[in-house]
């Protein structure tokens, strides 16, 4: 009886855990301040980065391959109108959501309207894995509900599940774009040619001088795969060690589109959520009380020092 005892406690402990892992109690400002940020960045995407769901709709239907998830989802093949109705929907959704009101309605259709346009987008040719966190990150926060930047204080699970999930969806595009290289290249893409290739192809920059030094890029390349592999060691890291390994990220992305014009800024958009938004805005200290005209000063005990003149 006493050993079932022990591991009943132990089963409860390690679900505790596992529970405080993927929904930590965190400020539901962070949430606000994210949406802040995401929803409006659904307009850079759809307009400037991803658009090509607009000419598909006038390519001819044979040239569509639809991805798995359309299929499951039975999204239509795009059409002249249709894809030009999808954008409107997301556009009207994003904006509504990133105001704060209709948080689940609005922000639901908007991610539904962005995982058609994404797919669609990528049912021509090659998936831009860099758009996975943030299509994860527009299904999970209209999870969290309502949520104001002046709410620093409170702490809810809610507000962390839809947080940690973002988290997860980013650091999941490290760790599987290493499981990719492995999967094609194995351990010697490492030692390939895979970078000086890629600057040979997209000169850019100090690009050039960095594929003129094998030895440097071999050295690139490894680092890269390394900190794609410990990714995930950004979920339990606090403080300094979580800033600098995000300064290391953003150092990569900052230099992959000074060398090769090659930017992945939906998931750095998402990496936000990692950072401490609520500091943003902090509630203001209540005003002191203004002293009622004819009230009495405290007068001094005896044997304190009177007050200077």
């Amino acid at each position: 009886m006493s050993g079932q005892g022990v591991s009943g406690a132990a089963v409860v402990r390690g679900a505790e855990a596992v529970r405080r892992f993927f929904a930590p109690a965190l400020p539901p400002a962070r949430v606000a301040w994210l949406r802040r940020v995401v929803y409006p960045f659904v307009w850079l995407d759809v307009l400037w980065i991803v658009t090509d769901p607009i000419p598909h709709g006038d390519v001819p239907p044979s040239l569509y391959r639809g991805l798995l998830v359309r299929d499951l989802l039975h999204l239509p093949v795009p059409s002249h109108d249709y894809v030009r109705w999808l954008l409107g929907v997301i556009l009207v959704s994003s904006a509504v959501a990133a105001t704060g009101r209709l948080p689940r309605l609005a922000g639901w259709v908007c991610a539904v309207g962005m995982l058609d346009w994404v797919s669609n987008a990528f049912a021509y040719s090659k998936v831009d894995h860099d758009h996975f966190a943030l299509v994860v990150a527009l299904f999970v926060l209209p999870t969290a509900g309502r949520a104001s930047t002046r709410e620093v204080d409170e702490r809810t699970e809610r507000a962390g599940w839809a947080l940690r999930m973002v988290q997860v969806g980013a650091v999941c595009i490290y760790a599987l774009s290493a499981w990719a290289k492995m999967r094609f290249g194995g351990w010697g893409w490492a030692n390939g040619a895979t970078l000086i290739w890629a600057l040979t192809r997209r000169p850019n920059g100090i690009g050039p001088w960095v594929g003129s030094h094998p030895a440097l890029t071999h050295a690139l390349q490894w680092v890269v795969l390394v900190a794609e592999f410990c990714s995930p060691v950004l979920l339990w890291l606090r403080g300094r060690a979580l800033y600098a390994g995000l300064l290391f990220w953003a150092g990569f992305h900052l230099s992959t589109y000074v060398m090769l014009k090659i930017h992945f800024l939906p998931l750095v958009v998402c990496l936000l959520a990692f950072l401490p938004l609520e500091r943003l805005r902090r509630p203001r200290a209540p005003a002191a009380t203004p002293r009622r005209a004819g009230s009495e000063r405290p007068r001094a005990t005896s044997g304190a020092p009177s007050s200077a003149r």
